[in-house]
């Protein structure tokens, strides 16, 4: 089981992901991206599902039209590991692609 962030690593998460929100609970993070179109957005949705796959941590995620929010957590954890903020910077750097 991956560890849980401490409460310092909780509070430098605003620094380090400036685009995701801490959850009330600090038991995860979530973004909302915004596309030109549903084709670009599922674009993304596409590189992203290649790269949590590759390292075997999912997101929870919602697509309508052109809009794609994301919530990210370790569930086995009971809440945020590095392996959300790994997630999270590499989901950073697709949409920066699309």
């Amino acid at each position: 089981m991956r560890s849980v962030l401490s409460t310092d690593e909780l509070a430098a998460l605003s620094r380090g992901l400036p685009d995701w929100r801490l959850e009330s609970d600090g038991k995860a993070i979530s973004r909302t991206l915004k596309f030109a179109d549903f084709k670009q957005a599922f674009a993304f949705m596409t590189k992203v599902a290649a790269e949590a796959d590759r390292l075997d941590h999912h997101p929870e995620w919602s697509n309508v039209y052109n809009t794609v929010s994301i919530r990210l957590t370790t569930h086995d954890s009971g809440g945020l590991t590095q392996s959300d903020i790994k997630l999270a910077r590499l989901i950073d750097k697709a949409a920066l692609s699309i």
